[in-house]
């Protein structure tokens, strides 16, 4: 008697345990289905072609350059008039996922905003780190209208993240997965798993059906299977790529130090910033260099770049972000890894399309520590072919790239040399 009595106990409890699972399930598919339709569809979409109007305006009128410093100026004014002495970005929202670091509202709207501008008038920036701070801040907001606890905060300004993402790239797995690797290298965040994936896929449906274009390169070159001397030649061009990331980092970071030092007030650095950028432009007698380059990523993957491109990428993205224009640093990671690996790639004897393929992947990885998400980068840019030989490529940039990184706040919980526990902070 009394073990029928323990096991109609257990069932209970058991029936009790499912039922409180399937609830938490249902709750979680109702949050991402709202963030996937309105955060990252709706939101993410506009943000796409607010950035396709600007690249295109500017691109049509090249003279908006020369009016870059006046954008910047009315960066700052912005953040300034709405109480943001300094800006912390990225970083802001990946301590906000690992801590209890409240997000603010207005967030969202001023990188809007202040990436347009940035964009419009020529600055040299990406757009991932805007979407990421759009998704993320709306999503953490979105979850205190809704009283929500700090785990569920936190889950919630991943989906934010990775909805936007998805819907300015088209690559949902991508955005799904950097959103559950990038905070904390090393440790995935599975319990986000189902809502992060949820979102991302709405808000890349949504984005697609709205005409958004997602993003993807054909080579005119591959190499199936593997083969150890192309295999020799790619894990060469991936150490160098990850010396490249390396030096990507430290100049965004110095431009950044030696701009306050010398400019402490904002108003006068960042117009010195957009004279400066103005110069450089002028100097290299291209406008190359403006925005986030897609034409002249497609055109290294298609096999043509010059020498000194990347290096040039390097200078006037420190120049751009350092002074204080907004953006993102992951685009120009593409257009630099994708011009080095065409250029050293023909050195080494690989085709330029592979090289410049295998460079945009490994910078990459080598500025934000994600290896994962770098392999599905490439699967879903460039197709499976070359799988094997990413796969290897982003193992040694994850690996030799050490412990820099774009995001300060980022933190590598594991030694990239030895297998220890480490919780170190990107540098």
């Amino acid at each position: 008697m009394q073990i029928r009595e323990e096991y109609k106990e257990n069932l209970k409890k058991k029936a009790h345990q499912v039922k409180e699972y399937l609830t938490i399930f249902f709750r979680w598919v109702f949050l991402s289905v709202i963030i996937g339709v309105v955060i990252g569809g709706l939101v993410g979409t506009l943000f796409y072609y607010a950035l396709t109007w600007c690249t295109s305006t500017r691109s049509t009128h090249e003279w908006l350059l020369y009016f870059l410093p006046l954008g910047g100026l009315l960066i700052v004014w912005l953040y300034r008039s709405c109480g943001v002495e300094k800006s912390r970005g990225t970083n802001l929202v990946l301590l906000a996922i690992r801590a209890k670091e409240p997000l603010p509202a207005k967030m969202a709207p001023l990188i809007f905003i202040s990436t347009c501008i940035t964009h419009l008038f020529g600055g040299s920036a990406g757009r991932e780190g805007a979407a990421l701070q759009i998704g993320g801040s709306l999503g953490y907001r979105l979850g205190r209208l809704m009283k929500l606890d700090e785990d569920a905060l936190h889950v919630v300004t991943m989906c934010g993240m990775g909805s936007v993402f998805a819907a300015l790239f088209g690559m949902p797995v991508v955005a799904a997965v950097f959103a559950l690797e990038v905070t904390s290298v090393g440790v995935m965040y599975y319990s986000a798993l189902v809502p992060v994936c949820i979102s991302c896929l709405l808000a890349s449906g949504i984005a697609e059906s709205f005409g958004a274009i997602p993003t993807h390169f054909v080579l005119n070159a591959s190499e199936h299977g593997i083969s150890l001397l192309p295999a020799l030649q790619i894990a060469v061009l991936a150490g160098l790529c990850a010396l490249v990331a390396i030096l990507f980092c430290r100049t965004l970071r110095f431009f950044g130090k030696l701009y306050q030092h010398f400019f402490p007030n904002p108003y006068i650095r960042v117009a010195v910033g957009g004279v400066l950028v103005i110069l450089v432009t002028l100097l290299t007698g291209v406008h190359d260099y403006e925005g986030a380059g897609g034409d002249i990523i497609e055109r290294a993957i298609g096999g043509e770049a010059r020498p000194e491109a990347f290096l040039l990428k390097i200078i006037l993205t420190g120049l751009t972000l350092g002074a204080g224009f907004k953006g993102g640093e992951i685009v120009p990671s593409f257009y630099i890894g994708a011009t080095f690996g065409c250029w050293m790639g023909g050195l080494l004897g690989i085709d330029p399309g592979i090289g410049a393929a295998v460079g945009l992947v490994c910078l990459f990885c080598g500025v934000v520590n994600c290896p994962i998400t770098a392999l599905f980068l490439s699967c879903s840019l460039f197709g499976y072919d070359t799988a094997p030989y990413f796969f290897l490529a982003c193992a040694i940039s994850y690996m030799l790239s050490g412990y820099t990184g774009l995001y300060s706040e980022q933190t590598i919980l594991y030694g990239k040399f030895h297998a220890k526990f480490i919780n170190k902070k990107a540098e």
